[in-house]
Parts: structure tokens; sequence; C-alpha cells
């Protein structure tokens, strides 16, 4: 009926300082971004295709790192690790919802830097507002359309075993593993769903970020270097820390002496980028 999520139960002496860390990471966080959205929708210069993004973006961090900090400040102020199956399985769809929103959203972003630095004269005819509002809701729709699916097979699975998740989140392939029944079909789709909605928006933004430096790399003078860029430098760095992290914990064999580095780089992709997304938007 319940699973127990062990988080950092192997720092008993470090409860309260981890309490305090991550309640100023939460409220730096859900603060930021907020300001974010505030000033650009207060300022009308703001209101171009990068900031529409942008603004997106945070809303998104606001609502991913809610997903997963209050829980684990709850754990860490109480000591009470558990939680229900129901409330488990919840976790991990808005987690997957937003996990995928954000990699097609970071992919339109990259897509959008992409036109303004190497299409600039086409720019404003591509990227107008109807085609903004299809990428997001875009983003938003397959992220809600192949997690409900997931989560709808998920549920029909039974657990009467083990019932102790080694993470400070309900992460699914450790759940999908405490099911009695065979999972192999469960591991595979999860495996499917997470190239789907990984892969494709990273190869895009690869690319699209291999089109830009090329192009940047030949401009003539040094100012104009450093003005495209400078477009384009916070995005890249937000990039780099979401996609190197979650496809580094991906591709880590299970081993249990890869435990606490795996919750290291969970850390970053759960907590670091929506704490850092308003420092470098600023």
């Amino acid at each position: 009926m319940e699973f127990i999520i062990l988080g950092f139960a192997d720092l008993p002496d470090l409860q309260i300082f981890l309490f305090l860390l991550f309640l100023v990471i939460y409220i730096t966080t859900v603060a930021g971004n907020i300001l974010v959205m505030v000033l650009i929708v207060a300022d009308q210069h703001l209101h171009t295709s990068m900031y529409f993004f942008l603004g997106n973006l945070s809303c998104v961090e606001i609502c991913y790192t809610s997903t997963i900090l209050p829980r684990m400040l709850a754990r860490l102020l109480t000591g009470d690790r558990t939680i229900s199956v129901s409330g488990c399985i919840t976790q991990i769809y808005f987690f997957g919802v937003l996990a995928a929103t954000e990699c097609y959203l970071l992919a339109a972003m990259s897509y959008d830097r992409y036109l303004a630095i190497c299409k600039p004269l086409n720019y404003s005819a591509l990227m107008n507002d109807r085609f903004c509002l299809q990428l997001e809701a875009g983003s938003w729709l397959n992220g809600c359309l192949a997690t409900t699916i997931f989560i709808l097979v998920m549920s029909q699975l039974i657990f009467c075993g083990p019932n102790e998740i080694d993470n400070f989140y309900c992460d699914v392939i450790p759940v999908i593993k405490l099911a009695c029944s065979d999972t192999h079909w469960m591991v595979l789709l999860d495996f499917i769903l997470a190239g789907i909605f990984t892969l494709p928006p990273f190869l895009l933004t690869l690319t699209s970020y291999v089109c830009i430096i090329a192009t940047i790399l030949r401009i003539p003078s040094t100012m104009g270097r450093q003005k495209a860029f400078s477009t384009c430098y916070s995005h890249l760095i937000v990039v780099t820390i979401y996609y190197g992290t979650i496809m580094s914990v991906s591709m880590l064999p299970t081993l249990d002496i890869l435990t606490v580095l795996k919750k290291v780089l969970s850390l970053c992709y759960t907590v670091l980028t929506p704490l850092v997304n308003p420092s470098f938007t600023a």
C-alpha cells in the first residue's frame, strides 16, 4: 500500500542542514522564476519569441521543482519517508509530463536561436506568434499524452514485495522493479518513451547549436560575435546541465556502488536546472 523513499537516510546528522539547504533552494527557484515571468509579462520590449519561450520555461521549472522538493522537505523535517502507491505514481506522472515538456521546449528555444542568428532576414516571418504557440502547445500535449499512456499501463502493476526506493523521489525504474509481475515490457516501454522524448530534442538542439556556432565564427567583428553569442549562451548552459546529467543517469549501469552518484546527478536536473535558469536569464 505504500513505499519507503530512503532519500538521504544514510546521512542522519545532516537532516536539518539538508532541509534548510533545499528550503532555500526551493524558495529561490520559485521566486526567481516567478520574477522572470512577471518581468516578461510587464515589459512590452520583452514580448518576443525568445522571451515567450523563457517565460514558459520558467513556468515549467516552477512546476517541475514543486513536484519533487516539497515532499523531500517534508521527509527531511518529519522523518516520515512513506508515500502511498497512488501518491508515488502521481508524482511520476507529473514529473514525466514536465520532463518531456521541458525537453521539447528546450529544443524549440534552440530552434528559435538558430533562426535568429542563422536566418535573421526571415526570422520574424518564420517565428511568428502562431508558430510559437504551436510549438509550446505541442510540447505540452506530447508530454501529457505519452506520460498518460505510460501511467495507465503502469497503474496495472501489482506491488507485493520489497517497498524501498533508494532515491529522493519516485523514480520510474526503481518503482517498476518493485512490482511482483513481469516488468520487462514496462522497462522497454519506458526506454522507448525516454528515447522519443530525449534523443530527437537533443539532436535538434545539438544541430541548431552547431549551425549557430559556425555562423558566429564567420562574423568578422569581435563585438558582433559577442553580441550574437550573448543571446544564446545562457540557454546553452542550461541545456548542457540538463541533458548532460539526465543522459548520464540513464547510461550508468544499475549498481549499488553508483547509487550515490546517480542521486547527485539526479539533483542536477531536478533541482539545479530550475535554480540556475533565472540567473542565466537575467
